[in-house]
């Protein structure tokens, strides 16, 4: 299983779980007029990549989120690597960029750099909001790729503008069983994600402590990743944070976990920490 696998997992799962609404009152507009309450510039968080075969649990990599802030926008960056120890079975260096503008919190550009082994892939998306539209360029280096046009939803975001947009959704009412869902263009296609709310629990996070959490379960489609049946749980803190503290995940050739490491500069106190 190729690390941006790992990377794309917690990217996709992250954003899908962070909206709280019911999908029974969820509106384009809920999540389209939103103020940033949830993050701050000079936001660091760093996740801890584990792959399990058998029963022993190999650390592979890291993947590091980025904020930085201007004037107008933010510009979101994610970064993965292995770790050397790592790099023997497979060495990769992985980049997420996005652009948002502060106000809408909508995407203008996105940017993703994969170098994994000989294998590399540039994407660029830019679009194009007032029009529901989408430039898409793909190849293999930046000097090498081909355009095509997307048509767009309103609100349309990417994998990392969705995270940071969904952290801003305020809480509403919901019970066990209620089902999110929520769009986002990735590898030259919107993908749909639906994920079920499956209550509160308290969550000993490796290296962490215990928090109050959240936990749900994304919808897995069987193919290359997963198998028939696979269920994975995300754990996000209880507080105005929302920040994913855990994801376990069968694949189809082993177990994958991502685990909070370490954060900084986060705007509230962290008070999902028991």
């Amino acid at each position: 299983m190729k690390f941006s696998k790992y990377i794309f997992l917690l990217l996709i799962v992250v954003a899908a779980n962070m909206s709280f609404y019911k999908p029974q009152t969820i509106q384009t507009a809920d999540v389209c007029d939103l103020t940033n309450t949830a993050f701050a510039g000079g936001e660091n968080l760093v996740y801890k990549v584990y792959y399990n075969l058998g029963f022993v649990w190999i650390p592979a990599g890291e993947v590091t989120f980025n904020i930085k802030e201007n004037m107008d926008y933010y510009e979101l960056i994610a970064q993965g690597k292995t770790y050397k120890s790592y790099e023997n079975i497979f060495k990769v260096n992985d980049y997420f960029y996005t652009k948002v503008d502060k106000k809408s919190l909508l995407p203008q550009n996105f940017v993703r750099i994969v170098e994994e082994g000989n294998y590399k892939v540039y994407d660029s998306i830019r679009f194009q909001q007032d029009i529901n539209k989408a430039q898409l360029f793909h190849g293999p280096s930046k000097a090498n790729t081909k355009m095509t046009t997307l048509k767009t939803d309103d609100c349309t975001q990417d994998l990392m503008s969705n995270l940071y947009m969904l952290r801003n959704v305020q809480m509403a009412q919901f019970k066990k069983g209620d089902a999110i869902k929520t769009k986002m263009v990735f590898d030259k296609e919107i993908h749909p994600t639906r994920i079920t709310y499956s209550g509160k629990e308290k969550k000993e996070i490796k290296g962490m402590g215990p928090f109050k959490t959240l936990r749900f379960h994304p919808e897995v489609v069987a193919g290359n990743v997963f198998k028939k049946g696979d269920q994975m749980t995300v754990w996000v803190s209880d507080d105005d944070n929302k920040l994913p503290l855990m994801i376990e995940s069968p694949v189809s050739v082993g177990y994958v976990k991502v685990v909070l490491k370490n954060y900084k500069g986060i705007k509230h106190e962290l008070l999902s920490k028991i």
